[in-house]
């Protein structure tokens, strides 16, 4: 084992709560079925209450490829973060 001192790199930080958001996001919308269960405003003849829905797929969708991307990047930067803290030591 190496001497170096082990750097704590805290684990709730600004990315990671921005992430929590964007998983959090779409249950809070589907959850909350008072603010969509109503029939107008139509949208091609299809009633709000399915095509919110239906929206909330595509949101979702590209709300969680943002917060995979976001954990791919903080991930990368933690492990960058402990490589070079253990350089600096050795």
């Amino acid at each position: 084992m190496s001497d170096a001192p082990e750097v704590k790199q805290p684990v709730v930080t600004p990315v990671r709560v921005i992430i929590a958001l964007c998983l959090v996001a779409p249950f809070v919308a589907m959850l909350w079925v008072s603010s969509y269960a109503k029939v107008d405003p139509a949208f091609i003849g299809i009633p709000f209450f399915y095509w919110y829905q239906m929206l909330w797929v595509l949101i979702s969708t590209a709300l969680t490829m943002i917060a995979y991307k976001l954990w791919q990047r903080d991930q990368r930067a933690r492990k960058a973060t402990s490589a070079t803290s253990e350089g600096a030591g050795a």
